[in-house]
């Protein structure tokens, strides 16, 4: 296919050959024409011809290819769909404006799927039923916008890309993509990630201010920045993150922002999170499956809470659209995957804008409805589906170019403000993440045991700074041959309730905790392993009050102060000023008796997570609570 972008796309929006238009440089858009392939896993995704020569492959991954890390999802079949690039062209984004339809495509039937006060009954439940009862620390639950389409669905993706492109500013990709039967048009602001050199970043964007009447000012946006409920959210996405990137690259993941996402009707807080790795990208996506910003966490419990609490599949809805690219620099692909989200589909003439809200345990429902409602607009102001904003009255010349508005990141209170946030946050992960095999515990062996929340990545990572060499291993796989063979065992977080009789996952954490104990050999236990641990030594246990989710205290862990992240719903608990309970000494709270450390020869338990972004004494109180438990080894 040759000639001007006007060309080019006329003829695409009257062949039947799939296409893919992508707007991620500023001032041009890219347009991918090929084959489309459908495919069953991301391994299969076809990279290499046959004849073993690269090429550029872009996928649109549905959520239910979670199915490949075993979690749940309401399967829909949604295809791995593949467009197997054999034209890439690259036009001004002006040209490419200028060359689009413009007519209006009309909707009928338009609303919700889900009626504001069933979602908002919805979030009250999910904050009762699920964070209240030790499920995980925030859960995003889905709505979608729905009409009804009579127009080609080729125009239809053609008019609502160029509306995208002229009225929604902030996006980190704006595309449409177009396949047989299939359309797809968004505006994403979020990368969930990239590979490039062995470069690997992530961007967490969690924290959404909808901006009022008028447009976002220094003074409305700081009150938002000041509102705790947002900035632990952000907090929260960027542990959950950071667990993917410990499991991809071999240093772990290093922060830097946060930063403003700047969007036509919405304004996120974002960080980013650079490592290094050796992966094959389809490895690196699958290990990233999927964002926490659209699922939760812990993302595997996240996957069945969704299931629980939406009835219909999510489709591509919070998948990645996922361009491979042969690599310049050598061998392999460089990866840019943005997430699926503030994006409209059409099939069958049905337009679906699905949006969701991060639940967490001070969400207020009211708050929750108008964020979605927020989120959708974007999209569907942009075509037209609800009113535009106006542009705030001014007195320049109508006839002059309006300036660009300053970005309210250069404020310099908007700057601060920003600044402020890593105050807060441990200075391990704010630091470049090199392991050098050394440390007070080299030499020695350690096993970590996932009861299901990935936070042991970031825990082995941390191990490894200390010298250990490190494995993790599935609870399901933590036999008595393998927690018998480490030096150390660490028995992990995980989520529910850990009294729970009928959980597998239970009673295997508490064998593992029982058969270390009993064995004099050195036991570490975090968060869930400490109630399990805490419950073996005769402490009763009880539910919080308030869930302690992405809570960061400053405790008395046997008489050092550290400020630690929190997030659990259930708690060891002991009568105030109880100090010692068998052969475990207590660090507890000296008001409620909540219990957060134990150590006895050859054991020591925490109820925090060091490892989490929040604890900002974590490497220095890990240190001291395996030096504890490695006392049988002298060290």
């Amino acid at each position: 296919m040759t000639g001007t972008a006007s060309a080019v796309l006329t003829a695409l929006a009257s062949a039947r050959e799939p296409f893919a238009l992508i707007a991620r440089e500023p001032g041009w858009v890219e347009v991918l024409t090929g084959r489309v392939v459908d495919v069953d896993l991301l391994a299969e995704i076809p990279l290499t011809d046959s004849d073993g020569r690269d090429r550029e492959v872009l996928a649109l991954v549905p959520f239910r290819q979670v199915t490949e890390r075993g979690f749940a999802c309401h399967d829909d079949a949604a295809p791995l769909r593949c467009l197997v690039v054999e034209e890439h062209r690259r036009f001004s984004r002006a040209e490419v404006i200028e060359a689009l339809p413009t007519a209006q495509i009309p909707l009928g039937d338009a609303g919700f799927d889900v009626a504001d006060d069933d979602y908002a009954r919805i979030v009250r439940t999910v904050i009762a039923d699920e964070i209240g009862s030790g499920e995980g620390a925030n859960f995003v639950i889905r709505r979608d916008f729905t009409a009804s389409v009579d127009a080609d669905p080729r125009t239809a993706a053609l008019t609502w890309f160029r509306a995208l492109l002229e009225h929604e500013k902030g996006a980190y990709w704006t595309f449409a993509v177009v396949t047989e039967g299939h359309v797809a048009v968004g505006a994403s602001p979020e990368a969930h990630v990239r590979a490039h050199g062995g470069v690997v970043t992530m961007n967490p964007i969690s924290g959404t201010f909808r901006h009022p009447a008028g447009g976002a000012t220094p003074e409305t946006l700081s009150a938002f920045l000041e509102s705790t409920k947002e900035t632990e959210e952000l907090f929260m996405v960027v542990d959950e993150e950071l667990k993917m990137m410990s499991a991809v690259c071999s240093d772990g993941g290093r922060i830097t922002g946060p930063h403003l996402k700047e969007m036509s009707r919405l304004t996120h807080t974002e960080y980013e999170l650079e490592g290094h790795s050796t992966l094959d990208p389809r490895d690196i996506l699958r290990e990233t499956m999927f964002a926490p910003t659209v699922t939760g966490s812990p993302m595997q419990n996240a996957c069945t809470v969704i299931t629980r609490h939406e009835q219909t599949p999510r489709g591509y809805y919070s998948g990645v659209a996922a361009l491979f690219t042969p690599a310049a620099h050598g061998a392999g692909h460089d990866l840019d995957a943005p997430i699926l989200i503030r994006t409209a589909y059409l099939v069958d003439g049905m337009l679906r804008v699905p949006v969701g809200a991060t639940l967490v345990r001070h969400s207020d429902p009211a708050g929750e409805v108008s964020e979605t409602h927020g989120k959708a607009a974007g999209v569907l102001g942009a075509i037209g589906a609800v009113p535009r904003d106006e542009a705030p009255a001014t007195d320049a010349d109508p006839d002059e170019p309006a300036p660009e508005p300053r970005p309210l990141a250069e404020d310099p209170g908007i700057a601060a403000l920003l600044a402020s946030r890593n105050s807060r946050l441990a200075a391990f992960w704010l630091n470049p993440q090199d392991v050098t095999g050394e440390g007070p515990f080299a030499g020695h062996t350690a096993v970590v045991v996932d009861a299901e929340d990935r936070f042991t990545t970031m825990l082995a990572h941390q191990l490894r700074h200390l010298g250990l060499a490190v494995e993790v291993v599935p609870w399901a796989q933590a036999t008595p041959e393998v927690v018998d063979a480490a030096d150390l065992v660490v028995s992990g977080p995980g989520p529910g309730d850990p009294r729970d009789p009928d959980s597998a996952r239970m009673a295997r954490m508490r064998e593992v905790v029982g058969r270390r104990l009993e064995s004099g050999r050195p036991l570490l236990a975090v968060c869930l392993s400490h109630q399990v641990l805490a419950n073996r030594l005769g402490i009763g246990l009880a539910s919080l009050d308030r869930p302690h989710q992405g809570l960061q205290k400053t405790v008395d862990v046997f008489g050092e102060p550290a400020s630690i992240g929190f997030y659990n719903t259930f708690t060891a608990r002991v009568p105030a000023g109880t100090t010692h309970v068998g052969p475990a000494e207590i660090a507890a709270d000296p008001e409620t008796g909540d219990v957060y450390a134990l150590r006895g020869v050859g054991f020591a338990s925490v109820q925090g997570h060091l490892e989490s972004i929040l604890s900002r004494d974590g490497m220095t109180t890990l240190e001291r609570l395996v030096a504890q438990g490695m006392i049988p080894f002298g060290s």
